[in-house]
C-alpha cells in the first residue's frame, strides 16, 4: 500500500488526513493524484466506496492557493453528493486556509450569496443552481484552473449534458479537468474527447460489478409480506445502521411510516421532503442518532456512512446498475455488509436481470427459511377468466398490469423469467 506521504502530498494536508486516520491510499487515489498533481487530465472509473473524493481533492488542495478567488469547480449530480463533496474536502482542508461552498437548489439563494460573498477557492455545485448563479452574475468562472465532474455517469442519467457543455464552455480552456464516474459509457467518451486534453484513462475494476464484499442475499415473497420480513432482518442487524431503498416516494413515506410506528428509529429521504428536513435526515444518520435510512434512488450515491453493515432492496430496481449503487452503500472502503433484496413475484424478472451480472452466489432465503414460493399459473388464470366471460379476443397477459403497474401474465414475469430464475438459482 502506498502512503499519502509517498505521493509529495504536503503537510498543512497530511495533518488533516492524520486527524481523519487517512494513512494509506485506495488504488484509485494511488493511481490518479500523482497523475493530477501533474497537471494531466484524467478520467477516473471507480465504484462507489473506495476513495475518489481524496483521489481528486488532494491534487487540488495542493495546487491552489487561499484568498485567491474561485479556482475549483466541482459538479455533482445531487445535493446530497454534493454537501457530502463539500464536507469531505473541510476534513482534507483543515489546516490549509483553503474554503468551499456547496451550490444547490433547495437551499436559499440568499445562503448561497452570503457564503459566496465571504470568498471561497471552491465551488461544488449541482448543474441546475450554478446555472442560476452564473445567470445572475454571483459566481464567475473566470479564474477557475480545476474542473472536476463527479458521477458523470449519474449526470449523463439525469439529463444534465446539455447544462454541463454550457458550464464548461464558459471555464477557461488552460484547465485540468477530470471526471469520475462508476461506469464509462460512450456518451462520457465523447463529452472527454471535447472538453479534455489527452486525459488519461485510470480504470480501477472497470468490468466488477460483482459487489464483493457484500454478503448479497434475496428472498421472493409476496408485496404484502415485505413489511413483516423487513422488521425481521433489521431487528437481526446488530453489526451497524441499515438502509432500506424504495423505488417510489409514496413507498419510502410508507415505509418510514411503518417502521416509526412499530418504535424503530429511523428517518427518511425522498424528494418530497423539505431540503431542511432531508438535511436532518441525512445529518441524524450520519451522526448515528438514526439506526435506519429510508430512502429513494436519489441518495444511492450520495451517502457514505461506514456504519452502514446492511442494505435492504425494498424494492428490486429496474437497473443492474442502481442495484449495485444501492448495494455499495455497504461494505464501503473494503469493509463488509450484507445486502438483501425483497422480490415480489412481479419482480422476479427484473431481479433475474441483476442476479445475471453478479459473480458472487447470492444467498437464497426461501431455501434458507423453508418459504415455498407459489406463483399463480398465468395459463390457469387466463382459462378461469375465459370461463367467466372477461375474454375480449386480446391474448392475456401481454398488456395487463397488477396493481404496481407491471405486466403479469405470459412470459413478462411467470413464465419464461420465473422458470429461468428456478433452475439458475
Amino acid at each position: 500500500m502506498t502512503r499519502f506521504e509517498e505521493l509529495g502530498i504536503k503537510k498543512s494536508i497530511l495533518d488533516g488526513l492524520r486527524d481523519i486516520n487517512f494513512q494509506e491510499t485506495f488504488p484509485i487515489q494511488a493511481a490518479a493524484i500523482p497523475v493530477l498533481l501533474s497537471g494531466q487530465d484524467v478520467i477516473g472509473q471507480a465504484h462507489t466506496g473506495t476513495g475518489k473524493t481524496a483521489a481528486f481533492s488532494l491534487p487540488i488542495l495542493q495546487n491552489i492557493i487561499p484568498k485567491g478567488g474561485i479556482q475549483v469547480l466541482i459538479l455533482a449530480p445531487t445535493r446530497e453528493l454534493a454537501i457530502q463533496i463539500s464536507g469531505e474536502m473541510n476534513k482534507f482542508a483543515k489546516y490549509t486556509g483553503i474554503r468551499n461552498v456547496t451550490i444547490y437548489g433547495g437551499q436559499s439563494i440568499n445562503v448561497q450569496f452570503r457564503d459566496l460573498e465571504k470568498g471561497v477557492e471552491i465551488v461544488v455545485a449541482t448543474p441546475g443552481r450554478l446555472i442560476d448563479h452564473l445567470k445572475r452574475g454571483s459566481i464567475e468562472l473566470n479564474d477557475v484552473k480545476y474542473v472536476v465532474l463527479d458521477e458523470a455517469d449519474t449526470m449523463l442519467d439525469m439529463g444534465f449534458i446539455d447544462d454541463i457543455k454550457f458550464i464548461l464552455d464558459l471555464v477557461p480552456e488552460e484547465r485540468v479537468t477530470s471526471l469520475f464516474s462508476a461506469t464509462i459509457p460512450a456518451e462520457i467518451l465523447r463529452l472527454a474527447e471535447k472538453y479534455m486534453r489527452s486525459p488519461q484513462q485510470i480504470l480501477i475494476d472497470a468490468d466488477d460489478l460483482s459487489g464483493e464484499g457484500i454478503d448479497q442475499a434475496f428472498l421472493v415473497i409476496r408485496d404484502r409480506e415485505k413489511t413483516d420480513f423487513l422488521f425481521k432482518f433489521i431487528k437481526e442487524n446488530k453489526n451497524g445502521q441499515t438502509i432500506v431503498f424504495c423505488s417510489t416516494k409514496d413507498r419510502t413515506r410508507r415505509v418510514a411510516h411503518e417502521l416509526a410506528k412499530a418504535n424503530f428509529n429511523v428517518v427518511s429521504i425522498q424528494g418530497d421532503l423539505s431540503q431542511f428536513r432531508r438535511d436532518k435526515s441525512m445529518y441524524l444518520f450520519k451522526k448515528g442518532k438514526a439506526d435506519i435510512l429510508v430512502a429513494t434512488d436519489v441518495a444511492a450515491r450520495g451517502i457514505d456512512v461506514p456504519e452502514v453493515a446492511l442494505v435492504i432492496n425494498y424494492d428490486v430496481p429496474n437497473q443492474d446498475l442502481v442495484y449495485f449503487h444501492r448495494i455499495g452503500r455497504t461494505a464501503r472502503a473494503g469493509g463488509k455488509g450484507r445486502a438483501i433484496t425483497l422480490v415480489s413475484y412481479s419482480s422476479i424478472g427484473d431481479f433475474q436481470t441483476i442476479a445475471r451480472q453478479t459473480k458472487v452466489k447470492m444467498t437464497d432465503l426461501n431455501k434458507q427459511l423453508g418459504i415455498e414460493v407459489k406463483i399463480p399459473d398465468p395459463l390457469k388464470r387466463e382459462t378461469g377468466q375465459r370461463r367467466r366471460g372477461y375474454d375480449s379476443g386480446r391474448r392475456y397477459g401481454s398488456g395487463r398490469r397488477d396493481g404496481g403497474g407491471r405486466r403479469y401474465g405470459g412470459r413478462s414475469s411467470y413464465g419464461k423469467n420465473y422458470y429461468g430464475l428456478k433452475s439458475r438459482w
